[in-house]
């Protein structure tokens, strides 16, 4: 009798966990973080993305915007997003990188019925309501609703070692997950800038990425910038030596996937 007392206690249990949960799925919809890491996965594999397209296109805004409620959560949707589409937008058509400035900010991609290009996502979400070519330090007069409603609260600098545009000089694509994104984003800033910065003692001098150039008020100036590569033991703690900005290699460079 009492085995009987606890399966029923316990089918009950799982019964009314289920019913919870479905409950919950109905009122947030579907869980739109795990949609942004499979649209991704399904990128890198060739396999369908048309479906978790779709799913972003008809989903309600104030849904998605219910479940990215806090910065990591946003970083984490986003990134994927970006990265995603711009493998899925130039494996169909590499010709759009010809004009790379019509494909960056053309409108290709809808999320809840709005119509956003990569330039927004970075510059306008991500990067919360820059300036594009004013190396951060000008914040756009008139940023949309859209905008306003999902870009982060705080722009973090680490995003520009995690952001794939296509191009060779880009760092590679890794999964975003909020519960992890500290410690990815501290491998991806390590890793690319390890792969890319050349310090030469003898001469006092630094070579750094483009992009830290294109981007300087986001890492602090060039101050800041010496600071980032003190923190990740680029360079030697104490030095300061002269600030070269590379070269970009803008050439087409897909499927670029962290191993």
């Amino acid at each position: 009798m009492k085995r009987f007392i606890r399966s029923a206690f316990i089918l009950f249990f799982l019964l009314t966990t289920a019913l919870a949960n479905a409950q919950q799925n109905t009122i947030n919809g579907p869980d739109y973080i795990k949609l942004s890491q499979n649209f991704l996965y399904a990128a890198k594999t060739g396999d369908s993305t048309a479906a978790y397209i779709d799913s972003l296109k008809n989903a309600d805004k104030n849904r998605i915007a219910a479940q990215l409620s806090n910065d990591h959560k946003k970083l984490a949707f986003w990134l994927n997003l970006y990265n995603g589409f711009t493998q899925v937008l130039l494996n169909k058509d590499p010709d759009q990188y010809k004009t790379r400035g019509s494909f960056f900010s053309s409108k290709q991609i809808d999320v809840a019925g709005q119509q956003l290009s990569l330039d927004l996502i970075e510059h306008g979400i991500l990067r919360h309501s820059k300036v594009k070519w004013a190396e951060g330090f000008l914040g756009k007069a008139f940023p949309s609703r859209f905008e306003k409603q999902f870009r982060v609260d705080k722009l973090d600098y680490r995003i520009h070692f995690a952001l794939n545009c296509g191009a060779k000089s880009c760092p590679p694509i890794a999964f975003y997950d909020p519960e992890q994104l500290d410690k990815q984003l501290v491998v991806a800033v390590k890793t690319y800038l390890k792969g890319e910065v050349i310090y030469n003692k003898v001469q006092n001098t630094v070579e750094v990425p483009a992009l830290m150039g294109w981007f300087r008020r986001d890492f602090g100036g060039k101050k800041g910038i010496l600071e980032v590569l003190i923190n990740y033991k680029i360079i030697p703690e104490g030095t300061k030596p002269k600030i070269h900005f590379k070269k970009y290699d803008w050439s087409l460079y897909l499927n670029n996937y962290k191993s």
